[in-house]
């Protein structure tokens, strides 16, 4: 399975500009699903028909990921930018960013003169290599992610990406998982999750699921002088119960928590105090949806070494075809 977290995780894929992500989901699910479709918004949706006696299952793993934009080149050929989703001005001096086109920047900032503090997005720069505005390889409105590799130590897996490109491949392990299920799933690779959780939105929209399920990294208290939070590394799959923009159906938590103690997987329940994720948005589409979340306890988000846990990536593989392969009760 790393092989398929290495290619996910180091492709470029800011929200908005998706296009890649799904070259490269599509082959991994063709094989596995009834129908695959894309909607207006660029959202990859591969269904599998149930034997008709389930109800209508959403799963979500939004494919995109943090970035920036170029916003202004200078006449000496350093490009200004802003953000694309929640990047943090602390984790950008000395980040490497590449451009769609392959393009390689660094990012540095104005001189430095109080190191107590920290320069807006607005005081740093993109460094690709120019002289002259002339010179410059990439454009205003051109759009770059985050530039690291892929590491695996043991079973601590980090990179720039995990948020929430592991969600992904959760997604299509279990779809390769699954044999039979009593329910109608649309697996849902969504777009603009970070900008706005926007891709979960329309795809909802337009399914009208019973059941949704979002599949994403969250927060965890297991490092020095964390917020307190009951999520650590290695202690198995997360149920969230609560985060910043909703509620999980009381329903659903209770069945995770049941599927996850038959068969003896192990697992932990989440309350995270900000954020949300694309079950916000399947819970109100529509005349709304029994909405929850699946969570990989992940290490520094929305950083450039985003880590989790194999075992807990496993653990969330199995709770998901548990819950989807047999009757869903709420």
């Amino acid at each position: 399975m790393n092989d398929l977290i290495k290619k996910l995780v180091e492709a470029f894929g800011p929200s908005g500009f998706e296009d890649g992500m799904r070259d490269l989901i599509r082959p991994e699910i063709e094989d596995h699903a009834d129908d695959i479709s894309v909607d207006n918004l660029g959202n990859l949706i591969a269904m599998k028909k149930g034997n008709g006696s389930g109800v209508k299952v959403m799963l979500a793993a939004h494919m995109d990921e943090i970035g920036v934009m170029v916003s202004h080149v200078t006449e000496d050929g350093y490009c200004r930018f802003t953000n694309i989703g929640g990047v943090m001005a602390h984790n950008l001096r000395g980040s490497r960013v590449q451009f769609a086109d392959g393009t390689v920047g660094l990012i540095s900032s104005d001189r430095v003169t109080d190191r107590s503090k920290i320069h807006g997005l607005d005081k740093h720069f993109i460094d690709v290599g120019a002289s002259s505005k002339e010179e410059c390889p990439v454009s205003v409105g051109d759009p770059a992610g985050f530039k690291r590799e892929f590491l695996a130590q043991g079973k601590r897996l980090t990179a720039k990406s995990m948020d929430d490109r592991i969600g992904c491949v959760i997604a299509i392990e279990a779809l390769k998982r699954l044999q039979a299920t009593p329910h109608d799933i649309y697996f849902a690779f969504t777009v603009q999750e970070e900008v706005g959780v926007r891709g979960a939105l329309t795809a909802a929209n337009h399914i009208d699921p019973d059941v949704g399920i979002a599949l994403d990294v969250t927060m965890t208290g297991d490092v020095p002088e964390s917020h307190p939070m009951a999520i650590a590394l290695g202690d198995g799959a997360a149920i969230k119960v609560k985060d910043g923009g909703m509620i999980a159906h009381v329903g659903l938590v209770n069945l995770m928590k049941q599927r996850a103690e038959e068969a003896e997987i192990p697992y932990q329940l989440e309350v995270l105090l900000g954020g949300s994720t694309d079950a916000r948005s399947m819970q109100v589409s529509n005349g709304g949806a029994a909405a929850g979340c699946i969570s990989i306890p992940c290490r520094y988000v929305h950083s450039q070494s985003e880590t989790v846990d194999a075992d807990d990536v496993e653990a969330c593989i199995q709770l998901l075809v548990e819950i989807l392969s047999k009757p869903i009760e709420l």
